[in-house]
């Protein structure tokens, strides 16, 4: 059962735990950095003027745009 916790999701999407950890983990990553040079443009708006916004494109087109149905789920084209 717990082995189920782990890999049915990752499963759903067609990769192994290990590919989803290392993909969510990446766009976690991207997220992050996103987020903080947001709030650097905030402060500073002559700073990160369109780092946000180019965060979030490579994010969509990685997740929706480029992805690809596979037989066991989705597969991601990066």
């Amino acid at each position: 059962m717990l082995r189920k916790a782990f890999t049915e999701h990752p499963a759903s999407v067609g990769e192994t735990y290990s590919e989803h950890l290392v993909h969510a983990s990446g766009f976690g990553l991207r997220m992050i950095a996103g987020g903080i040079a947001c709030l650097l443009h905030g402060i500073f708006p002559f700073l990160c003027i369109k780092t946000g916004s180019r965060q979030i494109t490579t994010l969509h087109d990685k997740m929706v745009t480029n992805r690809v149905k596979s037989h066991d789920g989705w597969t991601y084209i990066i």
